[in-house]
């Protein structure tokens, strides 16, 4: 058996798994490839199983999304090391070697991140991972490489080191790790889950690395455009579920109480800007989580850290401060 499996999960991407798989294939000699299927209607099992013979399909019954997706999917995968791949991202020469290196060298390190530049614009980093994630004290996130919508040129500027948060766009984690932390939260669907996996990564001691040394190219919104209100709704109800469970409890109230201010902020914005339907999802994203509150108190972390922020409120730091670019911010 291979050391590190490839997985993509799919739905009705039969475009992208023509676009890109072929790359996935011809790149990742040292890995065994599957691809996990949320129930497509189109033609992508029979375009894979035609195309691709090595690579090994695997078939969930319904459209799980992304959090349930893996879980579901991983439970069929023994790899030591796996890597959770966008169908929507173009893979490069060498593109596993460094990271496999790091995962050989520290085991300290449970998940890794490549360098994710923008597909349609190589110079740049992409908005979903960048050089790797962070969070302020609110839970909102942001990256090295690219903070709101201030996206930077790739210099390699940003070397490897530890991160807070690896984009699920591309996202390599031990396999007996994932299991540790009971895989995604499934209540999340999609949008932010890797981020609360990493944060309960952190509270264990469990080092999520940035590797500057593999890059990937992500087109970005294939799934889910980033304008459309149901991302809006996911990213703050997502949010909102992670804070609270992450959160030491004698934080959890303060901090959530300035993070409902701050939406409601956001939701202003929005409503200003005229595009009312995200406001409107903001609405909708707080009355979900206050509908759910019952079921997150039975996840909430044990012994949580209160390290966990990069910058007190990178909000008031880009908006109000005018701090754009990560290295003047704190």
């Amino acid at each position: 058996m291979k050391k590190i499996a490839v997985v993509l999960l799919n739905w009705n991407g039969l475009e992208l798994l023509k676009q890109f798989l072929p790359l996935v294939e011809k790149y990742s000699a040292e890995a065994a490839i599957y691809v996990a299927d949320n129930n497509s209607t189109d033609l992508s099992k029979q375009f894979v199983e035609t195309h691709f013979k090595s690579v090994q399909w695997i078939q969930l019954q319904e459209n799980f999304g992304y959090a349930k997706g893996y879980n579901e999917a991983l439970k069929q995968v023994n790899e030591e090391i796996v890597c959770l791949l966008n169908t929507d991202v173009e893979v490069t020469e060498n593109w596993l070697q460094s990271v496999l290196n790091l995962f050989n060298t520290d085991d300290s390190i449970g998940i890794i991140q490549p360098k994710i530049l923008d597909y349609k614009n190589k110079d740049y980093y992409e908005y979903a991972g960048a050089a790797g994630g962070f969070i302020d004290k609110y839970g909102f996130p942001f990256c090295r490489g690219r903070v709101f919508n201030t996206i930077e040129k790739d210099e390699n500027q940003y070397v490897s080191q530890e991160i807070f948060w690896a984009s699920g766009a591309c996202f390599f984690i031990r396999n007996n790790v994932f299991k540790q932390l009971n895989g995604f939260d499934e209540q999340f669907f999609a949008h932010q889950e890797e981020i609360d996996l990493c944060w309960r990564a952190f509270n264990k001691n469990i080092t999520v690395y940035y590797c500057n040394e593999s890059t990937v190219y992500h087109i970005g919104g294939a799934t889910l455009k980033q304008s459309n209100p149901k991302k809006t709704y996911l990213n703050f109800r997502n949010s909102l579920f992670m804070l609270y469970k992450n959160l030491p409890q004698q934080h959890r109230f303060s901090i959530i109480f300035k993070r409902l201010c701050l939406d409601g902020l956001a939701g202003m914005k929005f409503f200003f800007n005229l595009q009312p339907l995200h406001t409107f999802a903001i609405i909708k994203a707080h009355f979900a989580y206050y509908k759910n509150l019952s079921k997150l108190k039975h996840k909430q972390t044990n012994n949580p850290k209160t390290n966990y922020f990069y910058t007190e409120n990178i909000v008031f730091d880009y908006f109000l401060k005018g701090k754009k670019f990560l290295e003047v911010i704190r």
